[in-house]
């Protein structure tokens, strides 16, 4: 395998709304054994990228992923690994998660022919991912894979939620509506 470490090749500061990472990767011509990639990312980019997904920081970020060439199918194995902050769905403090998510996946070349209307319909469903151009983008499958990780309903560590406790002596919001109703 090939070592091989893969940067921002522009530099930019990406545009906030499109997926701010970008490693294409071409894959047409492939070692036989397949070729490591590791997705290191700058402080802009993960400001960027923290942006893009709502979270307050992205500390540390890194994705490795072996890239292995199988007829004209590519498969890619690996992991996506990250410190993040996000907002505690009960306090709305900032708190410090870890991430940790194995990738595995095929991409296909993109389809030219025509698609009968079953295999329209499946791809609409599950699309799957394609070779453009002869690139893979790792930029996007490290994004992907961090947003997976990430938790929906994120809770600072040892908070419980509580239901505020119920007044019995305050009436109903739906006490007025039932006043409005006319009485037969």
């Amino acid at each position: 395998m090939t070592g091989d470490k893969t940067d921002n090749p522009s530099g930019k500061a990406p545009d906030p709304q499109e997926n701010p990472l970008k490693r294409l990767v071409a894959v047409d011509r492939l070692p036989q054994k397949g070729a490591f990639h590791r997705v290191e990312v700058n402080d802009a980019e993960r400001a960027a990228l923290a942006a893009f997904l709502d979270l307050p920081s992205i500390e540390a970020l890194l994705a490795e992923f072996t890239v292995v060439g199988a007829g004209r199918n590519v498969k890619l194995t690996g992991k996506v690994t990250a410190r993040v902050a996000q907002i505690c769905g009960v306090t709305l403090e900032p708190f410090e998660t870890k991430v940790s998510e194995e990738v595995e996946l095929t991409f296909v070349p993109q389809d030219r022919r025509p698609l009968s209307e079953e295999e329209i319909e499946r791809r609409r469903i599950d699309p799957p991912d394609e070779i453009v151009n002869g690139k893979i983008d790792l930029g996007q499958v490290t994004s992907e894979f961090l947003a997976l990780g990430l938790d929906p309903f994120p809770r600072k560590p040892g908070v419980v939620f509580e239901s505020p406790a119920a007044d019995e002596d305050e009436p109903s919001p739906f006490a007025a509506l039932g006043k409005l109703r006319p009485k037969t």
